[in-house]
Parts: C-alpha cells; sequence; structure tokens
C-alpha cells in the first residue's frame, strides 16, 4: 500500500466501493421470477399451495417431512384488527394475512398480504405419508366462525379428527400482530410445524431471503435461499423466522429449544419446519420487521432484524437514528442530521486524510524527480522516497487509512438505511413521500452526481495515467447510475456527505494554502 501513488489509493478505493454495489447486486438478485402474492386470488393461492406442496423435497430418513397434496383451500374463521385482517382455513392454516395501515399499501392501492405460499404458517405435516394425505383431505371444525380484536387478545379453538388420531390447536390472536399456539395430539405422534413460507412481498437484490434461526446460546444463522440442500436439522434454536427484506414470520420459544428441519421447494426457496411429538408451544408472528414492536414482544426478537457483516456496527447506528427521529419527528431530518454528526465524529480522521492529499500533491515533482534520478534502482528510489516523506512530515497512508476505517461504517449505514422498514411511507420534504423508494424525480441522485464531481475537481491529485483520470472522471456518472434505483434515504444520507467533504475539502485547502504562504 505504501508504494501505490496517492490517486491510485483514491481509484482503488472507488473501484472496491463499485465492485460492492455491483457484487452486491448480483449475489442477491434472485434467480428466479418472484411470485405476486399481493395480486393473486384465492385460486392463484390455492395454485401455488398445490405446485409448491407437490415439489417438496422427498422424505428421507435425514429430513422426514412429507410433500402433500390438498385440495381447493376455503376460509374457517376470520380475524379482524385495527392494523391487520388474518384468514384460518380449513387445514387449520393462517392462509391469508393482510396489514391495514396505509404505508404498507402497495402502489396500486391493494393491501400488502403477507401469507398465501405454501407453506402456509402453523401448517402440520407428518413424517407418515398416509396420516399426511389424510390430514389434507378432512377439515378441522372452530369454536367461532370470527374474532374482532380490540384492546384485549381473543382464542379460537381447532379441531381435527382423523381415523386414529384427533388433533388440537388454541390460537390466541393479540391486536399487534402477534399470537401464541398450542398444539396437542390424542397421542404421541411426530409432527411438524412451520411458521410458513417467507412473507415475498418485494423480492429484490437488496438484502437476504431465507431463513434466520437463533440459537439458544443467541447466536444468529442466516440461511439463504439456494444454499440449503434439504438436509439441515438444527436441535438448539429458539427463534425460527421466514424473512425478506420488510417483513418476517417466525415462531419463538425462549423456554423450550425447537428442533429445525430446513427443506426446499423446487425452486430451492428455504423452507422451516419444527419436529414436534405429543404437545407444542410457541409464540409466532406475522408482519413488519419493526424494531420496536418486534421488541415490545420480546427484546430477544430483534434479532431478527439483521444487517449482514456489519450488524455489531449498524444496530446501535439504527437505534441513534430512531433516537433523532423520535426527537426530530421526520426521519428525512433524522438522516441529515445524523450524517453530519458522523461527519463531525470522522472530522479528525478525514482531516489528517485530506492535509496528506494536499502534501502528496505538493512533493508529486519532487517525487517524479527522484524516479528519474533511480530509475534503475528501486532500492534507493524507496530510500530517497521514505526520506523525502520524513522530511516533510508526509504520510503515504494518511490518506487512505481515513477511507479504509469508514468503509465498514459505511456499509453498516447502506445496510440500514436499506432495510429499515421505519422508513417505509416516511415522507421527508416536497416530493420526497417515502424514503424506502427511489426518487421519484431522481433530484437527489443528479445532486449527489454534481456533488461527487465539486468534490473530485477541488481534491488535490495528480494523475499520470490518462486511463486512470478518464475513469476518475466519469465516478459521478456511474453512481449516479447506480443511485438512481436507490431508495432516497440511502441517497438522501450519501448527497448530504458529499456536501460535507465539498466543505471540508474547501476548508482544508485554503489552510494549506494558508500554511505554504506563512512557510514561504
Amino acid at each position: 500500500m505504501e508504494n501505490l501513488s496517492q490517486q491510485k489509493r483514491i481509484l482503488l478505493a472507488t473501484v472496491l466501493s463499485i465492485l460492492f454495489f455491483v457484487a452486491y447486486d448480483y449475489f442477491f438478485i434472485p434467480k428466479v421470477p418472484p411470485q405476486d402474492l399481493n395480486q393473486s386470488s384465492v385460486q392463484t393461492q390455492t395454485q401455488n399451495i398445490q405446485t409448491n406442496s407437490q415439489n417438496q423435497a422427498p422424505q428421507d430418513k435425514q429430513n422426514p417431512v412429507a410433500p402433500i397434496t390438498t385440495n381447493k383451500s376455503e376460509e374457517l374463521v376470520k380475524i379482524k384488527a385495527k392494523n391487520f385482517e388474518a384468514s384460518i382455513d380449513i387445514y387449520g392454516r393462517i392462509s391469508e394475512f393482510y396489514l391495514n395501515e396505509e404505508k404498507f399499501r402497495l402502489e396500486n392501492g391493494e393491501r400488502t398480504q403477507l401469507a398465501g405460499a405454501s407453506p402456509l404458517a402453523l401448517e402440520l405435516r407428518f413424517s407418515d405419508q398416509n396420516v399426511n394425505n389424510e390430514a389434507f383431505n378432512t377439515s378441522y371444525t372452530a369454536d367461532k366462525n370470527s374474532i374482532e380484536l380490540t384492546n384485549e387478545a381473543q382464542s379460537i379453538t381447532l379441531t381435527q379428527k382423523l381415523k386414529d388420531l384427533s388433533i388440537n390447536k388454541k390460537i390466541t390472536f393479540y391486536p399487534n400482530g402477534r399470537y401464541e399456539v398450542v398444539v396437542s395430539t390424542s397421542k404421541n405422534i411426530d409432527y411438524f410445524i412451520t411458521p410458513g413460507f417467507r412473507p415475498n412481498v418485494i423480492v429484490d437484490g437488496y438484502t437476504v431471503h431465507g431463513a434466520l434461526l437463533q440459537h439458544a446460546d443467541e447466536k444468529l444463522e442466516i440461511l439463504e435461499d439456494d444454499d440449503i440442500n434439504g438436509n439441515e436439522i438444527f436441535d438448539d434454536i429458539n427463534i425460527a423466522a421466514a424473512s425478506d427484506r420488510y417483513y418476517t414470520t417466525l415462531l419463538y420459544n425462549f423456554d423450550t429449544k425447537f428442533n429445525v428441519y430446513m427443506n426446499t421447494d423446487a425452486q430451492k426457496n428455504s423452507l422451516v419446519f419444527i419436529k414436534a411429538n405429543g404437545e407444542f408451544k410457541a409464540g409466532g408472528y406475522i408482519g413488519p420487521k419493526d424494531h420496536k414492536l418486534l421488541t415490545s414482544i420480546d427484546a430477544r426478537l430483534g434479532d431478527v432484524v439483521e444487517y449482514g457483516w456489519f450488524t455489531f456496527i449498524a444496530k446501535p447506528m439504527f437505534k441513534f437514528l430512531d433516537f433523532l427521529n423520535s426527537h426530530i419527528g421526520n426521519w428525512g431530518w433524522a438522516i441529515v442530521i445524523f450524517t453530519l454528526i458522523i461527519r463531525i465524529i470522522l472530522f479528525p480522521l478525514t482531516y489528517k486524510g485530506m492535509l496528506s492529499m494536499n502534501k502528496m500533491k505538493e512533493l508529486a515533482p519532487k517525487m517524479k524527480e527522484l524516479q528519474a534520478k533511480y530509475k534503475g534502482d528501486p532500492q534507493k528510489l524507496n530510500a530517497s522516497v521514505m526520506e523525502l516523506y520524513r522530511k516533510n512530515g508526509a504520510n503515504p497512508m494518511g490518506g487512505c487509512l481515513p477511507i479504509l476505517l469508514q468503509i465498514p461504517i459505511f456499509f453498516a449505514i447502506y445496510r440500514v438505511l436499506l432495510n429499515a422498514i421505519e422508513l417505509k411511507g416516511a415522507e421527508w420534504i416536497l416530493w420526497i413521500n417515502d424514503l424506502s423508494l427511489k426518487d421519484p424525480y431522481f433530484v437527489l441522485p443528479i445532486l449527489m452526481a454534481v456533488t461527487m464531481f465539486l468534490q473530485q475537481k477541488i481534491t488535490p491529485t495528480n494523475f499520470t495515467d490518462p486511463m486512470q483520470e478518464k475513469i476518475m472522471k466519469f465516478l459521478p456518472l456511474i453512481f449516479l447510475v447506480f443511485f438512481v434505483t436507490f431508495p432516497a434515504g440511502l441517497t438522501l444520507y450519501w448527497f448530504v456527505n458529499n456536501v460535507c467533504s465539498v466543505i471540508q475539502q474547501i476548508f482544508v485547502n485554503k489552510l494549506f494554502e494558508k500554511h505554504k504562504e506563512v512557510k514561504a
């Protein structure tokens, strides 16, 4: 790194950033066209259930979850609450789950649907294929056909009577979207219960789609779609969740460990099953990955909101951003203030880096003289260059180190602003009505590119390679293309960050010029 020129280090850091965006989009874009569950009718949902179910991984000794075939699903119980509306079908499963809040509505005005693809939440399967077939051709009965939740929880009891087996499900629903389930059978028999297929509302290239398991020691296991062979078994799980970018469906129990069997469908999507025998108790939740809501149920459920490699940095960042929003009352301005605070904290590092870049530019002519003088003697060249740095107080790593230290911070902020469902439906000013969506008029991406261009113009560089110079000139345009589709919240952060960089660079340039005048 020490032998790299300043412009090469800048180019390297920039290229690494671009490669990050390219790799992130490539590896997370789904290989199979997504199902649009929100547009599906009851008939389409039934077709999804039958198609996915019949193509499950085959029954085997390692993963004994049997595939199913069903008749048409029909509604058995309707559940209504202020923020959601759900249905339980004749097979005892949560077959529909609609979010009522306005901010979760789709562009066409329809409500977001978090259920519909197989397996459905609270679906039971058996290792014995004969019992399985009978169970999915025998309807449950319910002690009531509808419940309406206001301030208190309400319970329903479902009963299914098979030839040699009776199944009882007691489900208690709460107004905030969580529920509790107790399953009992008339005799001891192995069965499998699932939190359901991941909501699959928006399949995008921004985040992990698959399963999240929390071990008893609170270690997290992230199982992405396409990475599961159908034979994974975990025996010390407290939380079993199927998640996408914004939503999750999960089962949890912090008193008793789950035995989780991972399966896949025909498209290699991850399916979560929990093995039980006799009585099974668990808490459950279907809904947005809202940090406050999840932690209000149980603080440990906050782990379901996961930010990848830099979670240890991202979580405190989100909490601070949430703290700012609670006092400011606007997520957009909270992002602006948050960015300014981060820049103030990092100012000593960026200040030193900028000074180092100015010093390196000042020494560039002397560097060329040394390169010409010791062209055939790299050892003397290196020794002379290091002596030149020492005499002038220049640090070749000074401009690179601050960039390297800021990379994990940037990645953490990137994940926070991409994954925070709290930004969904959050307004900023004028034309920005939803910080989780792209800028509809591309104003922020254009301003971001303009400020990046200005930063280039005033940043000291001394290119010797014309190709490097051309690449650098095109970087604002390249970043503009990337950020056109990024959420407005993330673009806002990058734009404000660029403005801060421009102001700091102008300040450092003037300070350096004054220092040169005094020295002269």
